[in-house]
């Protein structure tokens, strides 16, 4: 699929005052509403910086529906809306009334009835969840918790998170390096579009050729490809590991996983040749021995699990502002129709 496919017009996701209503991708969103994210996530950590939790949410009804698996996604997601104290329900969809030949409207019809206010949504295909804030349930915050090899929105703004709380320095003045499976990452994809949007200028996108997508042409002159992995990693603040996508690989790509991790492994060696302080992410779940070694999973340089922290924040943020912006559109159109 070509990387510039399924782009999302902002309208769809902002109401008439500019504010987040559903949260879909990061293209075609403003920089201020990436920053507003940020800050807002930032706003739940306390001065120990520990989550706090908050009664905004408090009444409302958070739905997760997986029609693919993860359980990361899913239980941060559950985690963000138990601290803004929402109502959660996890939808065991491969037993819903959808295996039982009910469609996909009548299934979300149904469960908007039950007095949901959002839904959280992972789907294998790409666009479900603008198909389902489009056309299925435009009144119901939509939120993308990955949609096949188009985007995950919340992990590129976690990411963003991390990297501002832990680089301290603004987008524009750093260099991140992506490496790995990027034909077949939603990741690297929302990742690209947030640091572009956030002004970074220096973004290498490192991996054997049948692993990098077409497309990137849209992205130059801030988007480099590489395929020498010391090359791309040279000079970097940011390295970000991704995994192998081997359930969306419709065709071998690979030699062996030991030959994938001999030339693009990030390893001791080619960790120093970034910046001494670089730090190193992975979305997960990690292959050690595949796309990274233990040592630098577990090593100092590493902020894999702050990620993790930083995802609940992230995810209470959409969340919050999300119901906030459809709240505001339905106060509006309320007032319109008087």
């Amino acid at each position: 699929m070509h990387i510039a496919a399924l782009h999302q017009p902002s309208q769809l996701q902002l109401n008439q005052q500019g504010n987040l209503k559903h949260f879909l991708t990061i293209e075609g969103l403003p920089k201020d509403t990436l920053t507003k994210i940020l800050d807002t996530a930032q706003s739940f950590f306390d001065d120990n910086n520990n989550l706090i939790t908050s009664p905004l949410l408090e009444g409302r009804t958070v739905m997760n529906l997986f029609f693919e698996n993860s359980t990361r996604t899913r239980t941060t997601f559950e985690a963000a809306a138990k601290r803004l104290s929402a109502n959660v329900l996890n939808i065991d969809i491969a037993r819903s009334s959808t295996s039982k030949g009910e469609t996909l409207r009548d299934t979300l019809w149904n469960l908007q009835s039950m007095a949901a206010d959002i839904f959280v949504v992972r789907h294998s295909a790409s666009g479900a969840a603008h198909f389902i804030a489009q056309t299925v349930c435009p009144d119901i915050a939509i939120i993308n918790a990955g949609d096949g090899r188009h985007a995950h929105p919340t992990q590129a703004m976690l990411d963003m998170l991390t990297i501002r709380r832990e680089v301290k320095k603004p987008f524009s003045d750093i260099s991140v390096a992506i490496i790995g499976d990027i034909k077949h990452s939603r990741v690297a994809r929302s990742d690209v579009a947030a640091l572009q949007t956030l002004g970074c200028k220096d973004i290498r996108i490192i991996g054997p050729k049948t692993l990098l997508p077409v497309g990137f042409e849209q992205y130059a002159p801030d988007v480099r490809l590489f395929t020498n992995m010391d090359e791309g990693v040279k000079d970097c603040d940011v390295i970000i590991a991704l995994r192998i996508q081997n359930e969306r690989i419709e065709s071998p790509a690979l030699s062996s996983q030991s030959e994938f991790y001999k030339l693009y492994g990030l390893n001791e060696q080619r960790l120093s040749l970034a910046k001494p302080n670089a730090i190193v992410m992975h979305p997960g779940p990690m292959n050690r021995g595949v796309e990274i070694a233990s040592s630098i999973a577990d090593g100092p340089q590493s902020v894999i699990l702050k990620q993790v922290t930083n995802g609940i924040a992230v995810r209470m943020a959409v969340l919050a502002l999300s119901m906030q912006g459809q709240l505001q559109q339905k106060s509006l159109l309320a007032a319109l129709a008087i």
